[in-house]
């Protein structure tokens, strides 16, 4: 695709005025977009959208005047041109001493504009062929993600692959479970690309409606819908030159993948009741907590979106499988958790560190971090067993003995009875595991997919003794 031509917002609330200036500057190879009030407009170039404003003097509710002092606040090298109505000369003064580049009168001559329009732009664009510099702390971005995940070599060989995939412009697809850290390494990724003074825009396609995607993704202007009483960008435009992120990219209903894979084909969208294309230049990194190559395969998941969006993968593992990691994360956790909160919390006893290093951390890393953040502030000097609150849910205590039978039952009610019905389940349940471990309540937290000091919970609310000739550790 040849590469896009300057990008030129037209600030006007005339209509005809916008369409023939925007149909002008496409057919010169500019990059046009519109909005037809100065509020929009001050969110595009907070946003860095615009290379060069034309906006109009006379508008309601903020003017023109208003319109560029608040620009040159937020870019001062932006370069602004002021349409003005023919004689209006006091206005077109006030706004070159304000920082306008220049400024033309009505009717407008549309050569003279465009010449104008290039003059503006002459040495601020960079040549099309001219690749960005390399981050100048790119390795110090990659030394921090090393630092913020852990030792182990499964990080490593994450870390590699971040260092080999960053400078390039290859669309990434991060695997893992949730709670693993694929947006941090997303957003290693980005810092140290050469889109890194750009912004990185997440998105989670798991909380997007399919009827507000379009909306989300690529804007919409004034009066699309009911309750669009602006025009607003989408997070397409929002990362333009940057990165979007599109987090559990899986969860996209089928006919949201289509549209976003035309968008990425294309590299230009409408927005939503829009009537002219918005041209992007955006690196994708997306996510997923699932295998795409097999709903894929079911149709579940647009394969040319899955072979757009991987053309590079990331495969984290979960961190039950990267033991070195676990103590090194707890550890800074702890630290940061202490700076927060005004506390000297040493570190964690033996015992709290076993527990932490056994623990299946079904909640990954996620669950480590709330873990050990809730224990620094339970703990006084040092971490210990009885700070670490594996289980948000703990078994409540009721009066009644577990092992109630139902010539016990008369008088409760329904609730109760359940209640006491499943206690009787997940003893006999855990009791049972634990034989067939030979007493190991670590390896029986794995099979039964719980915490291990839910297990322990467990075992001492319901009493629960194994043969000692088989316990491989006594309970």
């Amino acid at each position: 695709m040849p590469h896009a031509g300057p990008r030129v917002l037209i600030v006007d609330d005339e209509r005809d005025i916008c369409e023939l200036l925007f149909r002008v500057l496409e057919k010169e190879g500019f990059v046009p977009s519109l909005a037809h009030d100065a509020e929009t407009a001050l969110e595009m170039i907070r946003l860095g959208i615009p290379e060069l404003v034309i906006s109009d003097v006379k508008m309601p509710e903020m003017d023109g005047i208003e319109l560029l002092r608040r620009a040159k606040k937020l870019d001062p090298d932006l370069p602004v041109l002021m349409i003005t109505a023919w004689g209006a000369i006091d206005g077109a003064v006030e706004a070159m001493k304000i920082g306008a580049f220049d400024y033309l009168a009505k009717p407008l001559d549309m050569k003279l504009l465009t010449e104008k329009v290039r003059l503006a732009l002459k040495g601020k664009r960079k040549p099309a062929d001219k690749r960005p510099p390399v981050p100048t702390d790119r390795n110090e971005s990659i030394r921090a993600l090393h630092e913020m995940m852990g030792p182990s070599d499964a990080v490593k060989r994450i870390v590699e692959d971040v260092r080999l995939v960053c400078l390039s412009n290859f669309s990434v697809l991060i695997l893992g479970e949730t709670g693993t850290g694929k947006e941090l390494v997303a957003r290693g990724i980005h810092a140290a690309s050469r889109r890194a003074e750009a912004s990185l825009v997440p998105i989670d396609c798991g909380a997007i409606p399919e009827s507000l995607f379009e909306s989300e993704l690529f804007g919409h202007e004034k009066g699309a819908f009911t309750g669009a009483i602006a025009s607003k960008p989408g997070k397409f435009e929002i990362a333009h030159r940057g990165t979007l992120f599109l987090d559990e990219i899986g969860n996209l209903p089928l006919g949201s993948q289509i549209k976003l894979l035309r968008a990425i084909q294309e590299r230009s969208f409408y927005r939503v009741g829009g009537t002219h294309p918005v041209q992007v230049d955006v690196r994708l990194i997306a996510a997923s907590n699932q295998d795409l190559r097999s709903p894929a395969v079911s149709g579940k998941f647009s394969r040319d979106l899955f072979y757009r969006v991987s053309e590079f993968a990331i495969s984290i593992p979960p961190l039950r499988e990267r033991a070195r990691d676990i103590m090194h994360i707890a550890e800074r956790v702890r630290a940061d958790a202490n700076k927060e909160l005004g506390k000297q919390v040493r570190g964690f006893s033996g015992e709290a560190a076993r527990a932490l290093r056994e623990n299946p951390w079904p909640g990954n890393v996620r669950q480590l971090r709330s873990v050990v953040r809730r224990a620094v502030l339970l703990a006084k000097d040092e971490v210990g067993p009885t700070h670490l609150v594996f289980d948000e849910d703990p078994i409540p205590e009721i009066d009644v003995p577990p092992d109630r039978r139902e010539s016990a039952w008369k008088g409760l009610s329904l609730k109760e009875i359940v209640r006491q019905t499943t206690m009787d389940v997940e003893k006999n349940v855990i009791t049972d595991v634990l034989r067939k471990t030979g007493g190991n309540k670590a390896k029986a937290a794995r099979l039964l997919k719980i915490d291990y000091t839910t297990i322990l919970a467990k075992i001492k609310l319901y009493d629960i003794r194994v043969d000692p000739e088989t316990d491989a550790e006594r309970l």
